[in-house]
């Protein structure tokens, strides 16, 4: 069951290291997917959560911790989409209308409609930060909207319609930033992800103290960080991110080396 759903959305992986982590990626995006919608309909629906935490035994679960501890990348995930102030996105494409390859194709839709989330018992205000790309990272549009969002409250934007883009080669991210800080973000393709034109982005890495920065040379989605000599615990993983640097905190572990790859490795 799990590759017949893996098939449908990456690429078949051809070794075992690959599957273990598409699969994690296939089980965390399923959870996201539906913990933001749910999320962005608060009024009818009241809360979330998933089933489960840890594993108490060495075994494929669909635990988000597994039995020594490590994170896998729902746990990373579930970190972002139940932020208490989050920015969402709900997008309509080739994947919504076409859910499978032998369908014909129809008209091509993409459009994107952004919401932020806000479970704190203030209002925030900021300004949500928006643009279309394609795999390098170029800026094709781009925009923003200054937002205030009430307690316990959501606030959805316009929808914005990208149908006359190519799907297959461009992108949409977007994100909040508060108090000059950027408190969430992410991105969305309007196509399958083993359907996208990735560019590598021949990432890299160094690390200063207990800081490690990620570059990238295109858009790199589902950017995972490990390490051959230690179990790592960091203030983030498994993230999307433009061509440029991202930097996090080291919180468990003293690597040595880092080993970095994203979907574009999937093979």
């Amino acid at each position: 069951k799990i590759m017949a759903y893996l098939g449908r959305t990456y690429l078949y992986p051809t070794s075992f290291d690959a599957l273990l982590y598409a699969s994690q990626l296939l089980q965390a995006d399923a959870i996201r997917y539906g913990v933001e919608h749910w999320r962005r309909n608060r009024g009818r629906c009241m809360g979330a959560i998933y089933w489960q935490l840890n594993d108490i035994w060495p075994v494929a679960s669909w635990a988000s911790i597994d039995y020594y501890g490590r994170w896998k990348a729902l746990h990373y995930y579930a970190k972002r989409f139940f932020a208490p102030v989050m920015i969402s996105c709900e997008e309509v494409c080739e994947t919504t209308a076409r859910t499978s390859v032998v369908m014909e194709p129809g008209p091509n839709t993409s459009t994107a409609r952004l919401c932020v989330s806000n479970e704190t018992k203030e209002s925030v205000s900021g300004t949500v930060f928006w643009s279309l790309r394609d795999a390098q990272s170029r800026v094709l549009l781009e925009g923003q909207e200054a937002v205030t969002i009430p307690p316990f409250s959501v606030k959805w934007l316009d929808l914005q319609d990208f149908s006359d883009t190519a799907y297959l080669d461009n992108h949409y991210t977007f994100g909040l930033n508060a108090d000059g800080v950027c408190v969430s973000q992410g991105s969305v393709l309007f196509t399958a992800p083993k359907h996208y034109h990735f560019a590598d982005p021949r990432l890299s890495w160094e690390i200063s103290g207990r800081t490690l920065t990620v570059f990238a040379r295109a858009y790199a989605k589902s950017v995972e960080i490990s390490s051959p000599d230690t179990d790592l615990v960091l203030s983030d993983n498994f993230f999307d991110m433009e061509a440029g640097s991202r930097t996090v905190e080291i919180l468990e572990g003293n690597p040595k080396d880092i080993s970095l790859r994203s979907v574009f490795d999937i093979a």
